[in-house]
């Protein structure tokens, strides 16, 4: 028997304009998206998973846009309510979360050895991958979640499934995008932001693209041969069913699931469009993770250059943008996960402003690269006052200190990471200043002396902490600290030229 058509059932988590929360199925979220400010929840993972996948029916519903004028047309139109319904209603039977044949991005014939906890869907409850601190839930003895919650965490668990060495089918990795940072230009409603994601894709590949549900389903049969291959257009890469699922259902709940590998992924041609790239000396090409520095330290390989490796969005955003600045994004989120292996470490989710005029002459990005290469050298300057500092608390003037004794000594220090908290506090402001058009030289001068505080600020902290200490301290602090008041100087050096420049001849 099928139930819970996710076409038409309440279960994507959004924001209203009003600022009014609700659940909506995939047919109203899309033909209301103008009335939408965004889809709110508290996963990232499911965010960006739900936006992936609004965003696969709309590639299929419209066959397009095929190209920037297509884009465009959209963009000022809007979404074709009448294409998208009769599109939903085509294939609405595809769209079960449970029925005997389709159900929906699952596999109907998996009879598991052993049905698993719903906590397997998601990275915040899996004790295979993760267990968070205060996340209490027991997978040997698992409470229930809703049909929608069940819904969303099987979008987020097909988006984002890190490869894993245990499968009773074949192993075949993780999903296409699991540990990249995405990035979503955020709009001023649901439906600008879905429009700045719709990257135009030639048609050719969108003559051979397809969605998950438009396709025959997958069988334990086909999966057990762990066979890879490419993503075949957008709606497909989008719609990944990188796991083998299938839910039980428990009365108007799900407990247990069952759970294995799914279709392999093979790199092909086709990048993603919400991934930032970076190249590497021996991977060439590779898509950008987290790390524990954070992502704002590298914000300008975000934003677009001559090259393809930025996120494809972010410069069709300020295409569409161009002609009606009233409709530039009102942030660019950053989301993802970073794994070691098969662990996962963290999720985050993080907004910024959005620098203007990034397209037209790369100017913006190279200020921005200019500005993080400053944060960059004095916190390498404050590195050093810190370094001599350790290294004479270690040796005492008797034994050479060991370089990992050093390093982990002034981590405990704390400074440097004072240092970095303070600076990124400041840099959203930075980015508002850029977004708004700021002079460039005021721009730099309240940089430089978001700087100067924070090197100031962190080296008081460590200061005022070993102000009752012996005279070796004192006298090690002392040779310290002329390398902090060094590149203190230099600030202000910089900060007073900015301020009072030299009168033209």
């Amino acid at each position: 028997m099928s139930e819970f058509n996710l076409v038409d059932e309440a279960w994507i988590p959004v924001r209203l304009s009003r600022g009014n929360r609700a659940e909506l199925g995939i047919r109203e979220t899309l033909l209301r998206a103008k009335e939408i400010a965004e889809i709110e929840d508290q996963s990232p993972l499911v965010v960006a998973s739900l936006h992936r996948l609004l965003l696969a029916v709309l590639y299929r519903a419209l066959k397009g846009p095929t190209d920037i004028d297509q884009a465009e047309e959209l963009f000022a139109s809007g979404f074709p309510a009448n294409t998208i319904s009769e599109y939903l209603n085509q294939w609405h039977a595809r769209f079960w979360l449970f029925d005997e044949v389709f159900p929906f991005w699952q596999v109907a014939d998996f009879e598991p050895r052993e049905w698993r906890s719903w906590t397997a869907l998601a990275a915040e409850h899996n004790a295979d991958n993760a267990k968070v601190l205060f996340d209490h839930s027991d997978v040997t003895l698992p409470d229930s979640i809703s049909h929608a919650a069940a819904a969303r965490w099987l979008a987020a668990c097909q988006t984002f499934s890190v490869s894993a060495g245990k499968s009773e089918l074949a192993h075949t990795g993780g999903a296409p995008s699991a540990t990249a940072i995405q990035a979503f230009p955020l709009g001023m409603s649901l439906h600008d932001t879905l429009l700045c994601l719709l990257l135009p894709q030639i048609a050719v590949v969108t003559a051979e693209d397809s969605a998950v549900w438009e396709r025959a389903p997958q069988t334990v049969a086909v999966l057990r041969t762990g066979k890879k291959r490419p993503a075949l257009g957008f709606a497909d890469l989008y719609t990944w069913q990188s796991r083998a699922i299938l839910l039980r259902q428990d009365g108007n709940a799900v407990k247990r699931i069952a759970f294995a590998s799914g279709v392999g992924f093979e790199s092909g041609a086709l990048n993603d469009p919400t991934v930032a790239y970076r190249m590497d000396d021996k991977l060439g090409r590779v898509a950008m993770q987290f790390r524990e520095r954070g992502i704002w330290r590298d914000f300008d390989a975000l934003l677009p250059d001559a090259s393809d490796l930025p996120p494809a969005v972010v410069g069709h955003t300020e295409r569409l943008t161009a002609k009606d600045k009233t409709r530039r994004p009102r942030a660019l989120a950053v989301l993802g996960q970073a794994a070691n292996k098969a662990k996962i470490e963290f999720w985050r989710a993080e907004r910024f402003a959005l620098p203007g005029s990034v397209t037209a002459d790369r100017v913006t990005r190279t200020e921005l690269r200019q500005l993080l290469n400053i944060a960059e050298a004095s916190q390498s300057a404050l590195w050093r006052s810190c370094q001599s500092f350790a290294t004479d608390m270690l040796s005492h003037g008797t034994r050479q200190a060991v370089k990992k004794d050093v390093a982990a000594f002034v981590k405990q220090m704390g400074v440097i990471e004072m240092y970095w908290s303070a600076v990124e506090r400041q840099f959203h402001a930075l980015l508002s200043m850029l977004a708004a058009g700021a002079d460039f030289d005021i721009t730099k001068a309240a940089w430089l002396k978001s700087i100067r505080d924070a090197i100031e600020q962190s080296w008081r902290v460590h200061s005022n902490a070993i102000l009752a200490s012996d005279a070796w301290t004192l006298r090690a602090f002392a040779r310290a600290d002329r390398i902090a008041q060094h590149e203190l100087a230099k600030l202000n050096t910089g900060i007073a030229e900015l301020n009072n420049p030299e009168p033209a001849a």
